[in-house]
């Protein structure tokens, strides 16, 4: 009892680590697990581990192959929690750099590390192949951590972050079917019959998987299964699903989760953020028990195994010469620049699957009798924890080294994307800045899609914005709905992260019929809440330039815009063709040179004459007569 408390205790502070010090969450539970496990037995009595995972007689957790069947659950759920996350829609979407990285540099890595640790280590064709196919993946856990306060170009974030999510079911998903394949053939020559096998594996895992999440999908989409029951009953099924599966074909339910996951992650299911908020959950769980309890079940002879130059020289030629190989494929004919693809080289750390997996495949081929299956774990580790801690120490640095690092941030962040926040961002995309609307409405996000806008469908109350890469390049963040307590929070909140350059906010009713003075961070004008913006954006939803000359134009123009019901002020834009947020007060904007400046508005257009006489009242101004 001491030992599983332990564990556990020991896996949610490995995890509060990881977030404390923004670092992959998959390093610090290695570690412990590591300095539990072998090498606690150099500083204890006897020898002993201070956690042992296998029970021995005497000590231990999980009696015979009890932890052998934990680990295949676990790892079961997990990579069914991955293949949710998998959208096919969105590789079409990704662009042919990440469509060709997933395929080139996942087929560079398996055939360049497979005989890579064929010729180094001397290992059989079998246990080589299947160590390249489980460092294929990268994952989404580890990137992320990494890269969050990288200030990056969206491109460069945006490729790390879809191969690793892309990559993870799929890089899964060849590693079992590698594994499957090695599993038939152990022990013996790969023999018809052993194809035989390998093919009912296939067939089952696909159909298992297939058919029990259209089962599932229409179940939930009927209103069969009580809204209450509808996570822990889907944690039931893909349970269900693993064992059935297993039954029938020895060794196919890891292909069936995989499957099934993939397979409702593209289902329009009324309940699948749900869904996927419970499975990250129980993941976060279940992955802080399976890499202490692998770490620590490594023995010190394993860890000798490595202990040797081989072991440096696979893992450069891993890092160092395939995964540059790979990325260079891929990004030929690519708008990315030399040093982009130079930097996402450098940025490839192997993830949670890669060391998962290796664990439950090298227990068992190990138990089979395997020739050389007992490298698999720690060489597998080895590449994990090297890489992460290769890029978790330099990715910051080599990024100012190559000239990747953004200096400053100017893409912008709009909480909110009615109709209004939809005009303004597209008018600052077609002006060259990186715009990104959230709202938790999806009518609202997919009116903005429509009109090519970046949009994210998500609360303002959740933690994924925070973990969200593609937004490493913003410094501006604008709230821009209609309730109050919502655009403070979101001020206070991401004024760090979204807002270093600036966060600014629609002032309330109250504050705009207040006599005192304005927000520092008010938006627009003291006349314009988002009652007025709105109004404003249904009778008139175009954006509208208009040249000033002088300080005196522009306060007299602003003023005009203030007593117009029909315009809002919202941006200067200078004759660079930088935009400046205008803010309520207008004694805070700050403009030192007015040539060639525009005042940009959305509403209706000014008649030509006003602004003629605006503008001859301000070189003749009238006198003052006593």
């Amino acid at each position: 009892m001491l030992e599983l408390g332990g564990i556990i205790i020991l896996g949610i502070l490995a995890q509060w680590v990881a977030w404390k010090f923004k670092i992959p969450a998959i390093l610090p539970l290695i570690l412990i697990g590591l300095f539990v496990g072998p090498i606690s037995t150099l500083f204890t009595y006897d020898g002993s581990k201070w956690i042992e995972p296998i029970w021995d007689g005497e000590v231990g957790i999980f009696p015979g192959e009890r932890l052998f069947n934990f680990v295949s659950l676990a790892i079961g759920i997990i990579l069914f929690e991955g293949g949710l996350t998998l959208r096919f829609s969105e590789i079409k979407n990704v662009g042919p750099v990440i469509t060709k990285l997933i395929i080139i540099g996942s087929l560079v890595t398996f055939f360049g590390a497979g005989a890579a640790a064929y010729y180094i280590f001397d290992l059989s064709l079998r246990i080589s192949f299947l160590f390249a196919a489980l460092i294929i993946v990268t994952g989404p856990t580890v990137i992320t951590p990494i890269l969050r306060n990288i200030p990056l170009k969206k491109d460069i974030s945006a490729i790390l972050k879809w191969e690793g999510i892309l990559i993870d079911p799929i890089g899964a998903l060849v590693a079992v079917l590698v594994f499957e394949f090695i599993s038939v053939g152990a022990g013996s020559e790969f023999t018809l019959t052993a194809l035989e096998e390998f093919g009912k594996i296939v067939l089952f895992g696909f159909t298992f998987g297939f058919t029990f999440a259209h089962a599932l999908a229409l179940s939930i989409k009927r209103n069969i299964i009580p809204h209450y029951l509808l996570n822990v009953f889907t944690l039931a099924c893909v349970l269900g699903v693993f064992v059935l599966s297993d039954l029938f074909a020895h060794e196919s339910g890891l292909l069936s989760v995989v499957v099934m996951g993939m397979v409702m992650g593209n289902m329009k299911l009324p309940n699948i953020k749900e869904l996927l908020y419970f499975k990250e959950s129980l993941s976060v769980l279940l992955i802080s028990l399976l890499f202490i309890l692998l770490s620590a079940n490594i023995e010190m002879q394993d860890l000798y195994l490595i202990y040797t130059w081989k072991a440096v020289w696979l893992f450069a030629v891993v890092v160092f010469v395939l995964r540059p190989i790979g990325v260079f494929l891929s990004a030929k004919g690519s708008g990315l620049k030399f040093n982009e693809k130079l930097f996402v080289s450098w940025v490839g750390p192997r993830g949670i699957v890669a060391a998962g997996i290796a664990s439950l495949f090298g227990l068992q081929l190990v138990s089979e009798g395997v020739e050389g299956a007992e490298y698999i774990t720690p060489l597998v580790f080895m590449i994990v924890l090297g890489t992460v801690l290769l890029n978790a120490t330099t990715a910051r640095l080599f990024a100012k080294i190559v000239g990747v690092f953004l200096t400053e941030s100017k893409g912008i962040v709009i909480i909110g994307a009615s109709k209004a926040s939809r005009i303004i961002g597209e008018y600052l995309m077609q002006n060259g800045r990186h715009v990104v609307l959230v709202d938790s409405n999806s009518y609202n996000i997919e009116k903005a899609k429509e009109r090519g806008l970046e949009a994210i469908e998500e609360s303002i109350y959740s933690d994924s914005l925070m973990n969200n890469i593609e937004l490493n390049d913003v410094g501006y963040l604008m709230a821009l709905t209609g309730n109050g307590d919502i655009n403070d929070y979101a001020i206070n909140r991401f004024r760090d992260i979204f807002g270093e350059n600036g966060a600014f906010r629609l002032i309330t009713p109250d504050e705009m019929r207040s006599s005192q003075s304005s927000p520092h961070e008010g938006l627009f004008s003291p006349t314009d809440d988002f009652i007025r913006l709105t109004e404003v954006a249904r009778a008139h939803p175009t954006i509208q330039e208009i040249d000033i000359d002088s300080k005196e134009a522009f306060e007299k123009l602003v003023k005009s815009t203030r007593e117009d019901e029909n315009v809002v002020p919202i941006f200067l834009k200078k004759e660079s063709g930088e935009l400046e947020i205008l803010k309520s007060n207008l004694d805070e904007v700050e403009v030192e040179n007015f040539t060639n400046t525009k005042l940009v508005y959305l509403g209706k257009p000014f008649d030509p004459e006003e602004v003629a006489i605006a503008k001859k009242e301000v070189e003749e101004p009238e006198s003052d007569d006593l």
